[in-house]
């Protein structure tokens, strides 16, 4: 029987590196730990991530919530900068876009005549009347202040309540599982996945504070991007000469 001659030192180091590089390629390479220079979540469950990442989002003070969010009442593109006594940003829906800016209670939306015009009693598609036209023509581009007791407040004022919002878009149901390492915004992140229920896939920063950076709803139900954590901004009322009272204007809308 012949043997095989015996393989050097050097051959088996050189075989070794040729083999690692080709095994991982787009990944780490062999031996690196994934998780230098992170935060160190990698290493943990996907429940316990989910845990720290909600941690993260309930003691922040501010965030950006941007992206498409689909319910059954429609699809809407949110941009909308959020804090615990108010928020201000943009919200598109099909038909309509506007703004929308709550300081405490009081709550502010900022829109054109037409989306106005769709507020009133008139039914889609049809020529709003002269009085309806004119009425909303008030109300272009203006502050519109909303009245609490008005049905269109409870439903814009959920769109700045940046607490409520994160719990009911955050929320994961069914076995989690850890997915892929990626990257939100240039932030490494981590994948958590939930297998079954209204779950989605969260993406958890692996720098600095594990904030959530990205939630993909399940059922095709919008993808959010969340950034500028604990970032303050100002929120004020707008200028009472830019400001219109909905009440004293305008019946009050349909629901």
């Amino acid at each position: 029987m012949t043997l095989l001659p015996p393989v050097s030192r050097a051959r088996r180091a050189a075989l070794s590196v040729i083999l690692c590089a080709g095994l991982t390629t787009g990944l780490a390479s062999c031996g690196e730990d994934p998780d230098k220079g992170t935060n160190g979540i990698g290493k943990l469950s996907a429940t316990e991530i989910e845990n720290r990442a909600r941690e993260a989002a309930d003691a922040a003070t501010s965030v950006r919530l941007s992206g498409t969010l689909v319910s059954k009442g429609g699809t809407y593109r949110l941009n909308m900068r959020l804090k615990e006594d108010g928020g201000t940003g943009s919200v598109t829906s099909k038909d309509d876009t506007f703004e929308l800016l709550r300081v405490g209670d009081d709550l502010f939306i900022k829109a054109d005549a037409v989306f106005w015009t769709h507020q009133g009693d008139g039914k889609p598609g049809e020529e709003p009347s002269r009085t309806d036209a004119e009425a909303a023509g008030k109300l272009d581009n203006k502050y519109v202040k909303v009245p609490q007791g008005d049905p269109a407040y409870k439903q814009f004022r959920g769109f700045t309540e940046m607490d409520a919002l994160l719990d009911g878009l955050l929320g994961m149901q069914g076995d989690l599982s850890k997915g892929a390492r990626t990257k939100v915004g240039g932030m490494r992140t981590i994948k958590v996945k939930a297998e079954d229920g209204d779950g989605g896939v969260l993406d958890v920063s692996l720098e600095g504070e594990p904030y959530p950076l990205q939630f993909t709803r399940a059922g095709g139900a919008g993808v959010l991007t969340l950034g500028e954590w604990d970032l303050d901004f100002a929120l004020a009322a707008p200028p009472k000469a830019e400001t219109v009272d909905y009440g004293r204007q305008l019946p009050t809308s349909s629901d």
